[in-house]
């Protein structure tokens, strides 16, 4: 059984008990809070392993909270699913640019939602176990860029920039390999892993926000027309 905690984020009160419910009976330690100011308040007294959080709540979004945790450095590595009625690719791509892990929408199946929590928190644990290896000691520098895998940390002529850690991923998955060419797909599955929901067009968007927030070194991700993206060799 396992012993990691979830905070699920939902003001329908029917599907946050069914959702709390399946959960409980995995094992997962749940709390549940009907809008985003309860769930900063939650988190004050908690950190949880995984939030399940609406896009739709009274209040302060989903996607509002999402931006403050990611932007908070003290729930920046907690892994978030988005929970939505809204199905359409501009709410996916905001999500994921806001740092959320994946993406669900309604209705769906318990089980499907509760294999896909089990797979981020598989993801996340994964690279902390790969994080606490490399003991911050990974470092990719290519002429004014530097990217340090254990800090979780890029720089452009040694100014810090601020990454969603989809965007950390996507450029270090990148940068590892100057010169290859990856398709959309290879890039999703790379950063996302394999079978994840959601199309490839969210990686072009992606790589608009990376482009622009490296500046001079946005120049660095190059497109191959036709084809997908590379890192210039």
């Amino acid at each position: 059984m396992t012993e990691q905690s979830v905070l699920v984020v939902e003001d329908e009160e029917d599907i946050r008990e069914l959702v709390s419910y399946n959960l409980q009976k995995e094992g997962y330690r749940v709390v549940g809070v009907a809008s985003g100011e309860d769930a900063l308040k939650a988190l004050e007294s908690n950190t949880p392993d995984l939030i399940l959080l609406d896009i739709m709540l009274p209040g302060l979004d989903g996607l509002k909270i999402c931006r403050k945790l990611k932007e908070n450095p003290a729930f920046k590595a907690v892994p978030i699913i988005m929970l939505t009625a809204k199905g359409e690719e501009p709410d996916i791509v905001a999500g994921l640019n806001m740092g959320a892990d994946d993406y669900v929408t309604k209705p769906f199946s318990p089980k499907v939602l509760l294999a896909r929590a089990q797979a981020v928190l598989r993801r996340a644990a994964a690279e902390h176990d790969v994080s606490r290896e490399e003991q911050g000691s990974q470092i990719v520098e290519i002429r004014d860029l530097m990217i340090h895998s254990g800090r979780h940390e890029v720089s452009v002529h040694g100014r810090l920039v601020e990454l969603t850690a989809t965007e950390f991923k996507l450029l270090q998955f990148l940068a590892q390999r100057p010169g290859w060419v990856f398709t959309r797909q290879q890039i999703l599955d790379g950063v996302h892993g394999d079978n994840y929901a959601i199309t490839d067009r969210a990686v072009d968007v992606q790589i608009v926000g990376l482009r622009r927030k490296l500046g001079s070194a946005g120049n660095y991700v190059e497109t191959v027309r036709g084809v997908g993206y590379r890192f210039k060799e």
